[in-house]
Formats: C-alpha cells, sequence, structure tokens
C-alpha cells in the first residue's frame, strides 16, 4: 500500500480518478463519516459505504499486484475506479490509523478486477452495437467546409483592421483604447476563430504595457498577419505545418499519431485562468522515448480541470501525439498505478536551451517556448532581474518577467544556495521559466509553479 515506503498523498490517489466529477464525488467520501466495517490488510483496503441503496456499497482495493491497482464495488456505477474506491484512498492516506488493521472478511478476499479492465463505455448505451449509429460523414464534411469559410471571412476582416493599424501608425493605438480590440476579438469568435480572437486580445493589451510597448506590438502584429496569411493559403503549405496552422487559429485537432507506451515522469504541472476558462498544462518525459509530451486539460473558469498528476510521478502509459508540428498528446491507458520516483530527464547547457528553441521556430513561427531541462545552473541576480547562469561556462539565460514575480523563483534560490541544480521549463524569446529543480547530488522534484 506504499511505494518506497512513503504512504500515498491524497494528490497520488486523486489522479487515478477517470474524470473531475469522481474526484470532486471522492473528496465527499475521504472522511470516516460514510464508512463502517474498513480495515486493511498488506496491500488490500476494504470497506462499506452507506449510499442510496438499501445497504452499504462493498469496495475493495487492492494495490499489491504487479500489474497495478485494483478495484472492486458494489455500486451500479461503470467507472473504474469509482468515487466510493477514491473515497476509501483517501480514507486510508488520511492518516496511519485510519483504517484499522484487520482480517478480510469473505466478501474482501477475492482479487478485484485490475484497473486495465475498463468498461468500453462510461454510460449506457455508448458501447459497439449501442445503436446508436455512427455520425453523417457528409454531414460533417459540410459543417467543416462553412466554419472554413466563417474563419476565411474573419481573417480577411482582421487583415484590414492591421492594415488601419499600420496606415494610422502604431501611435494611434494608444489612444484607440481596448475596446476595439475587443470588438475585433468578438468578430472573430463569431468567425469560429478562438485563436485569431485570444491573440488578437493579446495584442490589444500591449498600447501603454510598458517602454517598450510600441516595438512589442509591431512584433505580435507581424507574427498574427503571418497566421491570416498561412491560414488562407492552407493548402499550398506541407501538411504537418497546415495542421500546425489549424490548431493556431482554433480549429479542434484529435490525436493521429500512432500511441507510445513508454515511463512517463511527470515533470510540471500547472494552471493558467482568465474569465472564461481553466487550463492545464501538464509535462511528460518518455524515459525510453526520450520524448516530451505536453497534456491539456480544461474547466469552467473557477473550476478545476480534470486531469491531475502530481510532479515526481512516472506513468507506465500510452500517449498519442496530436497531428502538426506541435507537442501535445492524450493520455491514453495507463498500465500500472503511478509510482514515485526520483528519476529525472538529462539537461543541456543555456545556449543549446536557445539554439533548440531556434530550430523550433522554423517549423512552429508562432510558438512562445519549448520545454527545455537545463543542466547545472545557478541562480543569480542580474540587477534588477534573475538569471540562470552556467556552472560550466559563460553563458546565462534570463528568467522571464513571469517568473521573477512567482514564489517559485525563491524555492529554486534556496534549493540551489548558490550550488549548481538541473532545472525544467519553458524556454522562449521572453526568457525562461522554470518550473521544476532537482538538486545537483540527488532527490526529489521540487516543483516551482
Amino acid at each position: 500500500m506504499t511505494q518506497q515506503g512513503v504512504r500515498w498523498t491524497a494528490d497520488q490517489v486523486l489522479a487515478l480518478a477517470p474524470d473531475d466529477a469522481s474526484r470532486r464525488a471522492a473528496g465527499r467520501l475521504g472522511a470516516a463519516g460514510p464508512w463502517s466495517g474498513t480495515g486493511q490488510d498488506g496491500g488490500t483496503v476494504w470497506g462499506l459505504c452507506g449510499g442510496s441503496g438499501g445497504g452499504p456499497y462493498r469496495t475493495v482495493v487492492d494495490l499489491a499486484g504487479g500489474s497495478g491497482p485494483a478495484y472492486r464495488c458494489s455500486c451500479p456505477s461503470r467507472k473504474l475506479p469509482c468515487k466510493h474506491a477514491l473515497g476509501l484512498l483517501l480514507l486510508w492516506a488520511s492518516a496511519a490509523d485510519a483504517v484499522p488493521p484487520g482480517q478480510p472478511p469473505d466478501w474482501a478476499a477475492e482479487r478485484p478486477a485490475t484497473g486495465r479492465e475498463r468498461p468500453t463505455a462510461n454510460r449506457p448505451g455508448g458501447g459497439a452495437g449501442s445503436g446508436s449509429g455512427a455520425a453523417d460523414p457528409e454531414a460533417a464534411r459540410h459543417r467543416a467546409e462553412r466554419r472554413a469559410e466563417r474563419i476565411t471571412a474573419g481573417a480577411g476582416e482582421l487583415e484590414q483592421r492591421l492594415a488601419d493599424l499600420l496606415r494610422a501608425g502604431l501611435a494611434g493605438a494608444e489612444q484607440a483604447g481596448y475596446g476595439l480590440w475587443e470588438e475585433t476579438a468578438a468578430r472573430m469568435v463569431d468567425a469560429q476563430a478562438s485563436g485569431l480572437a485570444s491573440r488578437v486580445r493579446e495584442l490589444g493589451a500591449i498600447p501603454s504595457s510598458g517602454s517598450d510597448w510600441p516595438v512589442r506590438l509591431l512584433e505580435e502584429s507581424a507574427l498574427l498577419h503571418l497566421l491570416n496569411r498561412a491560414w488562407l493559403r492552407r493548402a499550398l503549405l506541407p501538411d504537418d505545418l497546415a495542421a500546425t496552422v489549424r490548431s493556431r487559429v482554433g480549429l479542434p485537432a484529435t490525436p493521429s499519431g500512432p500511441p507510445v507506451r513508454d515511463r512517463w515522469l511527470v515533470l510540471a504541472q500547472y494552471d493558467t485562468s482568465d474569465s472564461r476558462l481553466t487550463t492545464r498544462r501538464i509535462w511528460l518525459y518518455g524515459a525510453g522515448s526520450q520524448r516530451t509530451a505536453l497534456l491539456l486539460s480544461y474547466g469552467a473558469a473557477g473550476r478545476a480541470p480534470e486531469l491531475a498528476l502530481p510532479v515526481g510521478l512516472t506513468l507506465d502509459a500510452e500517449v498519442s501525439p496530436y497531428p502538426g508540428r506541435v507537442q501535445r498528446a492524450a493520455l491514453g491507458e495507463r498500465f500500472a498505478a503511478p509510482v514515485v520516483t526520483q528519476a529525472r530527464p538529462a539537461g543541456v547547457s543555456t545556449a543549446r536551451a536557445v539554439a533548440r528553441y531556434g530550430a523550433a521556430l522554423r517549423d512552429d513561427p508562432w510558438l512562445d517556448s519549448v520545454p527545455v531541462t537545463l543542466d547545472r545552473v545557478v541562480p543569480t541576480p542580474d540587477g534588477d532581474a534573475w538569471q540562470l547562469a552556467d556552472a560550466d561556462g559563460d553563458t546565462a539565460l534570463p528568467l522571464t518577467p513571469a517568473a521573477r514575480s512567482r514564489p517559485g523563483l525563491w524555492r529554486l534560490v534556496a534549493l540551489s544556495g548558490g550550488a549548481p541544480v538541473r532545472v525544467f521549463g519553458e524556454c522562449g524569446h521572453q526568457g525562461f521559466t522554470p518550473l521544476t529543480a532537482w538538486p545537483e547530488k540527488g532527490g526529489a522534484a521540487v516543483p516551482l509553479c
């Protein structure tokens, strides 16, 4: 029931949840109130949970098997693990004496089904032969064509807006205010081009945002113009670049590459929010493939996204890449429970990190940053700013303004204490944003975000 002799944390338990609803429901069942007849014996935990049925639900969780966690519950839920199994684990993880040791009753003695034996659907009628029928491909094609026409019209309108901006001069953008940009962004939303709308809003926030705002406004306007032109001429682009353009404009995509099974190390997890959406970014690193993959999960404003993977876990799982020259992937089947590890990816110098970002821009000119691990760097002050300096060279990477304002900077400085550390983060045109660090002589990962 432990990994490397360490009792599971609540985050590690909730990482097993199949969706956000299960995670929230499990939180309400993680206390002693609804439970009776609980016990544990070696690698098995069991208990009776009061429910809406005529009697309590019988719940058993076995984490001792080599094939991963196994669950059994008498509730009617098709989810695996169900909220009762997760709640029982949360109760067990809350304190050493929360679930007493004992002999399992007869109903708990049989080993449960493994976590890999999942239903083919999470709702009745969702599997094969349910009679729901496939979607009409001809209707789907017509919908895609109509949306492409709307995006093309929106891109043409945006081109005119950018031309007006340059014709009137950048200085006029400061007097125009944000309202005109928000109106343009709303037009892009109407055109179903959410990616263009997001970039327009970012553009509108640049005027009067610092002494160098005209330079940044011109740069971002040029990138937005390039994206517009790429969309209008997408038929002439290579397939991978055309897929990247569709993604940047805001068209939805599904994983299309073959799944890659590996032992994936969770490098970082952090959330960003606006008035409409909370986005969770999780970076994974494959120990065998040496690939870095980005998982995205979304939630409504003020609500936690569905997927949660704490830093420092390793997953034996499959991930499927999305089309285009992006590193986004979808998490597929998991073959074992997450395992706490002190493994870390190999690192590069700061000069190599900058070169890697430059090479990535050739494939995706709109790329803000690339994931990279720096080896043997020391956080050092640079006037009013901070940088990561190579311990064995004479190069350094400045930290981004956002990184300098985070409490994680001081955790990084404390972890280093003037000595070299290994740091994973995102390297881009504004500098480096550290997300996770490891002490040079071994130790667990320290999240910085």
